[in-house]
């Protein structure tokens, strides 16, 4: 008796494994809610760090971070059952991605919130065309070109940690920026993230940002004077975002930096959607399911970028948590969708989310901005390190890292030049992609090919 009842135990399980399998709710909600607590904070920080870094109202950040969850819940959806070729068909959990906040922040400061909504707008549209010819541009971004590019992502981000650690700019303001009782919120939520993720085991392994952001939460409490929930209590329980309501506003120089951010990212979905394929199905994905991915992102990021949801992208902590469990049914990524979405519409959560102080916020992400640069070293050592290699990459790196430190060099060129080539992202790309390009390559400087 107790054998057939362990037999038919499995065979329930074992629809949790299957793409179109029907697990029950009471298997399927439990690994959903693992999902959506795996990527909360990572899909509400940006908003979060966007209208800190703009001085928007209380009620602005809340509608950030509503669309935040809104237009993630409505990506996933759209890349589990695609429409007209929009969205790959495979399990993804997406999210605002962090590798945008970079150009995020420099068109903000500089045009606004409308602005970077406006260049959203286009470059999405741009983007779908990056799908639709995904065979024959894949060649262009080798190993080397998206490392280069996932590198400088990760080093352009840890000025934003740095100044999250240390309070934010109403620290600067007030003069109590790197105070003691910030660098003990910071430190404390740095340690118990690292302390998950190298020590903890199966889901505190994957959500050591959650823990450590609960930890230095639950201090900042006991300090007292630091966590406000004045907004919070104001907020109300159901509300939609107004489509429109941040404006749009069309910059060519904006225009530029998105698209080609856009493309960037482009190169990290292909990345996240084939660790997906190839750690939840055993085997590669298929140029359609990558064009997919591509253009279902592209047209949601236009979508979002109507209700004031920011550029998404698949999550890696997700995409990692389904090549672990190996969990693929779509009901429960249909049920992460939705409760992403059921979330994006209480601005009362989403002000609760707001309460969490800038230090603490910036002892976690620094961890994942690391995790970023990591992740690039990684690619770029799925090619020879030979000195052409070497150089390109060093080359790269040095001129977009180095005329992002000092933006003056460009003093004497166009606004609209300074604006684009301002970003050491921006410049390591295009740096990147021409030496690839240009540079003659011999069998020894490419990536091996896979059996």
């Amino acid at each position: 008796m107790a054998d057939a009842t362990s037999t038919t135990i499995d065979e329930r399980s074992a629809e949790l494994t299957k793409l179109d399998g029907n697990p029950s709710l009471g298997l399927a909600f439990p690994q959903a809610l693992q999902h959506v607590l795996a990527m909360l904070v990572g899909n509400i920080t940006p908003p979060m760090l966007i209208a800190a870094a703009l001085n928007l109202s209380a009620a602005d950040q809340s509608m950030l971070m509503q669309s935040a969850m809104i237009i993630g819940g409505i990506t996933t959806l759209l890349q589990l059952y695609p429409v007209f070729g929009f969205g790959m068909g495979l399990p993804s959990v997406m999210g605002v991605a962090f590798a945008y906040m970079p150009i995020l922040m420099l068109i903000g400061t500089q045009y606004g919130i409308a602005a970077i909504f406006g260049s959203q707008l286009v470059a999405g549209f741009v983007s779908i065309f990056i799908g639709m010819f995904m065979e024959k541009i894949r060649r262009f971004f080798p190993p080397i070109v998206s490392g280069t590019v996932v590198v400088s992502i990760g080093l352009s981000l840890y000025e934003t940690a740095i100044n999250y650690m240390g309070g934010g700019s109403a620290a600067k303001a007030a003069g109590t920026f790197g105070s003691p009782e910030f660098w003990i919120l910071a430190l404390a939520t740095l340690v118990v993230t690292l302390a998950c993720s190298l020590f903890g085991k199966g889901y505190l392994k994957v959500s050591g940002m959650i823990v450590g952001i609960a930890v230095g939460y639950a201090i900042a409490l006991f300090m007292g004077g630091i966590v406000s929930f004045d907004n919070f209590a104001n907020a109300a329980w159901f509300s939609v975002p107004m489509p429109l309501h941040f404006g749009l506003e069309f910059h060519p120089d904006a225009i530029v930096l998105m698209i080609l951010m856009y493309v960037v990212q482009a190169v990290q979905t292909i990345g996240d959607v084939s660790s997906t394929a190839k750690g939840g199905f055993g085997r590669e994905a298929t140029d359609k399911e990558l064009g997919g991915a591509i253009k279902g992102q592209s047209i949601c990021g236009m979508l979002g970028a109507l209700i004031g949801g920011m550029p998404t992208d698949p999550y890696s902590q997700n995409v990692g948590l389904i090549c672990t469990t190996k969990v693929v049914a779509k009901r429960v990524f249909r049920i992460v969708a939705i409760v992403m979405i059921v979330a994006g519409i209480c601005p009362k959560f989403c002000m609760l989310m707001a309460t969490i102080p800038q230090p603490v916020l910036g002892g976690a992400t620094v961890t994942v901005f690391a995790a970023i640069t990591l992740s690039g070293i990684e690619l770029l050592c799925e090619q020879p390190f030979t000195y052409r290699n070497k150089m390109i990459v060093g080359i790269s790196l040095a001129l977009g890292i180095g005329i992002g430190a000092v933006p003056e060099i460009l003093q004497f060129l166009p606004e609209i030049v300074q604006n684009i080539f301002g970003s050491s992202l921006v410049v390591s790309f295009i740096v990147v992609f021409l030496l690839n390009i240009i540079v003659p390559e011999t069998e020894a400087d490419r990536a091996p090919e896979e059996d």
